[in-house]
């Protein structure tokens, strides 16, 4: 079993969560907080705070400049010119 909670498992998790998102599209920052020792894990622990909401990511990554339309014409003028 793997342990996501201290510091190393808990860097691991937040390259998982990264490259997830990454390939779907989306950037995500994620940091890793030291929460010291915890009495009720009788260990130290590390936890991750991220930029998502309700557990999705809130930007996505720049598309390149030729994928990203650099103009906006209304149905009413695309229809005038046909």
């Amino acid at each position: 079993m793997k342990d996501w909670c201290n510091t190393e498992g808990a860097r691991r998790l937040r390259e998982k969560i990264r490259e997830y998102w990454a390939e779907r599209g989306f950037e995500v920052d994620v940091d890793l907080v030291d929460a010291g020792f915890v009495p009720a894990m009788r260990s130290a622990r590390t936890d991750l705070r991220s930029n998502m909401v309700n557990g999705m990511p809130r930007r996505r990554i720049a598309k390149a400049q030729e994928d990203v339309r650099t103009s906006y014409r209304p149905i009413d003028a695309v229809v005038e010119a046909a």
